[in-house]
């Protein structure tokens, strides 16, 4: 089973004066120089890498790997599930950062060929972010970057958390992929920590999964007063909305009945990196609009302007 969000353990090797930090999987990583030529395996590590000022480093990505802009110009490996190996070997990277969904044969082949491999997990909580990032501070070398980042992060989630302690109820969530029917989150997955840490219980929250193909009877009997959309264009919203309200089957519910269909940022809400403060941010306003000053854009996005005022005094009733 792999460990998750554990703070990287740091440990001399013997003999050797070297230091060596643990992966997700247990493997020992031994400590260098800090590496010159980086591949990532999943779009979230690419984030965090350009966060870390690691620009010029980062010499192969995955074909998902789309934001920042910067990333279209790296050399792409192949996908998540289907990294080139070959592609891979021949960049000559001294280090690379894999991520859950990527095969353990293929990191095991890769660390067969004699490849610097550092996987990670994602966590089941908001916080769970922290640690992650750390570890990714260490084996590239920015550890110092990476607590700067971690510093603003935590900045960001003290003002939404802030801004909620006016909040009175706790709306009940539906949160759905967009283009999917009913799949949703479960226990398991760290979105719906991010409903709670919004101000919103995820209605799906009881069921010990990541995933669920919910059916339509059960999303009828948990009511939910929110629907929210993980939708990864504008122009994907209206299309997914319409669909659901035109469900004669869930026309009764209390949040098709007051048009509470709302949209929220695929990609920085599925991406375990620095975006999930957006997407957090974006869903409290949701939740809780009495308790900000404005609310999300018609994207879901929340950090446009990520200094602007967050609370006022209110109490909030209402995702």
């Amino acid at each position: 089973m792999i460990l998750l969000g554990l703070v990287a353990l740091a440990v001399p090797l013997s003999g050797q004066g070297q230091v060596e930090v643990k992966d997700d999987q247990g493997y020992a990583f031994p400590l260098g120089p800090a590496p010159q030529r980086i591949v990532s395996l999943a779009p979230n590590i690419t984030e965090i890498l350009f966060d870390l000022g690691l620009d010029r480093q980062i010499v192969g990505v995955t074909r998902y790997c789309d934001f920042p802009a910067q990333a279209a110009a790296r050399e792409k490996v192949g996908g998540l599930v289907d990294p080139d190996l070959e592609k891979i070997r021949a960049l000559n990277p001294d280090l690379v950062i894999a991520f859950r969904g990527n095969p353990l044969p293929v990191i095991q082949r890769m660390r067969g060929l004699g490849l610097r491999v550092f996987v990670l997990e994602m966590g089941e909580t908001v916080d769970s972010i922290f640690p992650f990032l750390e570890k990714i501070g260490r084996v590239t070398g920015r550890s110092d970057e990476c607590a700067a980042l971690a510093g603003r992060l935590r900045a960001r989630l003290g003002r939404v958390d802030s801004a909620l302690r006016a909040a009175r109820t706790r709306p009940r969530v539906f949160l759905a992929l967009q283009g999917m029917g009913l799949w949703t989150c479960g226990r398991e997955s760290y979105l719906t920590d991010l409903v709670n840490r919004a101000g919103g219980v995820n209605i799906a929250g009881r069921i010990v999964k990541r995933w669920i193909n919910y059916s339509r009877e059960q999303v009828l009997e948990d009511r939910p007063d929110i629907i929210v959309l993980l939708v990864k264009t504008d122009r994907d919203f209206a299309p997914a909305r319409d669909w659901l309200a035109g469900q004669a089957s869930l026309e009764s519910l209390p949040a098709v009945r007051r048009g509470a269909i709302h949209p929220l940022d695929e990609n920085a809400a599925s991406r375990y990196g620095p975006r999930l403060l957006d997407a957090l941010d974006a869903l409290a306003r949701i939740l809780h609009p009495e308790c900000f000053e404005t609310p999300p854009n018609a994207s879901g996005r929340a950090f446009d302007a990520p200094d602007r005022a967050l609370t006022k005094p209110a109490v909030c009733s209402m995702y």
